[in-house]
């Protein structure tokens, strides 16, 4: 099966990896393993999205379940169907950031609650190769239902806006556009590459990669924005631009997302082991309980639950709320950060300043040829620090820190380190880049 079931998710190229007659096959697994009575299932503008759709819909139609078809979204709107329809289970069809060519499916159980390899992707991908499923002597059927006036409903629930800010959204010509959809009237939006193509002709739709902001960040610059928004094909995540057209660290924007949350009284946030600290600080100093998370949507969500957050971040640019089921919302995002400016009447390059005050390197790969044996000589090497392995080894000293983690699918390493300084930073990067190289 050509390797298509992830850590997270079930992910190929179509037609050579994905295709039709697995989608089937999918399907039935999908019920067969959930039990589902009643499933949700999305999916985004890919041009074999819905023929996707209609091969998992027949697999789990025939499998005995009934399939609420919630049409073209974004991947957050079809978490809050999930929650809000009281559905057993939900797939949205969506290859996220990758190529036109990719397609996936991102499976939850009820409440949204996300299926990883650990919780039940390595079972599903077992039912499949071994065509496990019992037979079901009644057939589902597959219903629609619009989901997308009650999400902008409830985005709208949350706006504390006093005027109409100026926002550029670059939305890769894919389900940003959605996600905002019933938002976006109270904004003045200029957009960027909003005609939906699967093929993404104008840039890749990941920010991420930080070049796919250009346009975005020019764009912002040129018409005096309060803020620019770069989606990804999904829209589960985003990245922000301040009103002088600087990319907002994803970390950093936890930490204003966590001052609007704030705001209201004291709550529980998460932020994953490699923000900033200045983005504990500021919760901190802003009333909050701050707990550290580790890296990975399905761990961060569970840990959310275990510990009643309202709000978590990723430096991926994944913004997860207890209001959309404990998932990403996008709207959501943009909807705090606009308040937030509303509430300060203060630009976005003002609230950012105060929390750039370390020196990060970012997160920096290396493939290695033995991952564990590396990783013990790091663990030598720092016994004089604070060293926890939440996730892979942190260590923590007076004016800096680090995290060396292994990638889940391959033979790398990423280093993430800060400083309270930029030449500490740089020195202790580099040293910690020659044990990782050799």
């Amino acid at each position: 099966m050509a390797g298509i079931f992830k850590a997270y998710d079930i992910r190929g190229i179509y037609p050579e990896q994905l295709n039709e007659a697995m989608a089937e096959k999918i399907g039935r697994a999908f019920v067969q393993f959930v039990g589902a009575k009643k499933i949700v299932v999305g999916r985004d503008m890919r041009p074999h999205s819905i023929s996707l759709f209609n091969a998992l819909s027949k697999g789990m139609t025939d499998q005995g379940a009934d399939v609420i078809d919630i049409g073209m979204c974004s991947t957050p709107m079809s978490y809050f169907a999930n929650g809000k329809l009281g559905a057993d289970g939900s797939v949205m069809i969506t290859a996220s950031h990758n190529p036109g060519e990719w397609n996936g499916f991102k499976l939850c159980r009820n409440l949204a609650i996300p299926i990883s390899g650990a919780t039940g992707i390595v079972d599903i991908e077992k039912i499949v190769q071994d065509s496990s499923w019992r037979d079901s002597a009644k057939k589902g059927k597959i219903t629609t239902y619009d989901i997308a006036r009650e999400y902008g409903e409830h985005l709208r629930k949350f706006a504390k806006l006093n005027r109409k800010l100026k926002v550029v959204a670059d939305f890769a010509n894919s389900m940003g556009s959605y996600e905002i959809a019933g938002i976006r009237d109270m904004f003045e939006i200029i957009p960027l590459y909003e005609k939906l193509d699967g093929t993404f002709p104008n840039h890749e739709a990941n920010p991420l990669e930080t070049h796919t902001l250009d346009a975005l960040r020019a764009k912002v610059r040129e018409v005096g924005a309060d803020f620019g928004a770069g989606f990804d094909g999904d829209a589960d995540r985003c990245g922000f631009i301040d009103d002088k057209g600087e990319i907002i660290p994803m970390d950093l924007f936890t930490a204003l997302i966590a001052q609007d949350i704030l705001s209201d009284g004291p709550a529980t946030i998460l932020y994953d082991l490699r923000s900033s600290w200045a983005v504990k600080e500021c919760i901190e100093r802003n009333g909050g309980k701050a707990i550290m998370s580790r890296v990975g949507h399905a761990f961060i969500k569970a840990q959310m639950r275990e510990y009643d957050a309202v709000f978590a971040g990723e430096l991926s640019g994944h913004y997860y709320f207890r209001e959309n089921y404990t998932t990403e919302s996008q709207g959501l995002a943009f909807m705090m950060l606009a308040n937030l400016i509303c509430k300060t009447n203060r630009k976005v390059s003002d609230l950012v300043a105060p929390l750039r005050i370390y020196f990060s390197s970012g997160e920096i790969n290396s493939k290695v040829a033995n991952v564990k044996s590396v990783l013990e000589k790091i663990k030598n090497k720092y016994t004089d620090g604070r060293m926890f392995e939440l996730d892979g080894i942190s260590v923590e000293y007076k004016d800096w820190w680090f995290n060396v983690r292994a990638s889940n699918t391959e033979p790398l390493l990423r280093l993430i380190t800060e400083a309270r300084d930029k030449k500490t930073m740089e020195a202790k990067r580099e040293e910690l880049l020659k044990i990782i190289r050799g």
